[in-house]
């Protein structure tokens, strides 16, 4: 509280603001009454005192106002990670002053000894509330994941020979065999495989939009794709129960993710526990449905001598990256020295 003395002799007391953002300092009279001021004074004081923000406040807010905007998988995975990044942010809360470089260094390591490459999402996530917490003027303070290097990740390698992929496919149901052809044959992932149905069939052709990078895809019916889908289409008929999906169960219920997942378990464990399997077992069972993907590409990049129609079929945004795809899995295919 600040006193000043008038030319009357009067004395007036005042709050001072401090000097303000624009430069500006000002002062918010109390009256000339000394007791009267110092009550007025102490109910400022309260009201100027503003607890700082913490992370647990943003992510809260987050929650409400800027999850709902994201994708459903988004969704599940923002919320999968919230529970890790709260127990140790936010327990005792943490004010976003507080938390440096290396708390979330402190964080990666931690997490590194379960889940390491789960551990660089969830400070992925962690980066992105903290930078709606900025532009939303919830602080000012830098983000402290700057600079910060991530816990070491390396890329699936495993390539899927095709006495594996028939190794496990002696063993499948037949929805399983159509899961499997139409994800190899298609090139796509398998959120994208499963989503496709009859309506997407325009012009003589699957017209998708790929979940991950909502990239515009079509691929021609012709040759085994052509067949597959008019038999999955046929034998859709019989069923009592219709569906539009492309997949389909025994029942002719839509093929869902755990559906598939577990199909293709049941598949797998079979196949490497078949004697005839094993000298691949440990092979086929380090095999995951995603890796027909990879598959599809390099078998594409080798049958047709060119990197680029692979590339085109994933619906990648550069041939760089359909390279370092193929490449890590059965590595380039080059001519020897004579």
């Amino acid at each position: 509280m600040r006193a000043m003395r008038k030319s009357s002799g009067k004395t007036y007391y005042y709050f001072d603001r401090g000097i303000q953002s624009d430069g500006s300092r000002p002062f918010v009279p109390l009256g000339s009454d000394y007791l009267e001021a110092l009550r007025k004074y102490a109910d400022l004081s309260i009201k100027a005192v503003k607890p700082a923000a913490t992370f647990g406040e943003a992510v809260r807010r987050f929650q409400v106002e800027a999850l709902a905007e994201r994708k459903p998988s988004t969704q599940k995975d923002i919320l999968w990670s919230l529970p890790h990044l709260l127990e140790f942010f936010d327990n005792p809360p943490a004010p976003f002053a507080g938390i440096k470089p290396v708390h979330v260094r402190a964080y990666l390591d931690r997490r590194a000894k379960t889940a390491p490459v789960r551990a660089n999402r969830e400070i992925a996530w962690f980066s992105v509330i903290w930078n709606w917490a900025r532009e939303r003027g919830i602080t000012d303070v830098p983000n402290p994941t700057a600079g910060v290097r991530r816990n070491k990740e390396t890329g699936r390698t495993h390539y899927v020979t095709d006495e594996e992929l028939e190794a496990i496919k002696a063993e499948a149901c037949q929805p399983l065999k159509d899961a499997i052809d139409l994800a190899y044959l298609t090139g796509q992932r398998p959120a994208d495989v499963l989503k496709l149905n009859e309506t997407d069939i325009r012009d003589g052709a699957l017209e998708l939009r790929q979940n991950k990078t909502g990239m515009p895809l079509r691929i021609a019916l012709t040759g085994e794709l052509g067949q597959l889908v008019s038999r999955l289409i046929e034998n859709k008929r019989s069923h009592s129960v219709r569906s539009l999906a492309l997949l389909v169960t025994e029942k002719g219920v839509a093929m869902s993710k755990p559906m598939l997942r577990r199909r293709f378990d049941i598949a797998r464990e079979a196949a490497a526990a078949n004697p005839k399997n094993k000298e691949s077992a440990i092979r086929i069972r380090a095999m995951q449905f995603r890796d027909l993907r990879a598959k599809a590409a390099t078998d594409k990049a080798d049958s047709a001598g060119d990197i680029r129609q692979a590339q085109q079929q994933l619906g990648h945004a550069s041939v760089t990256m359909t390279e370092h795809y193929v490449r890590k899995r059965r590595g380039a295919k080059v001519s020897p020295t004579k």
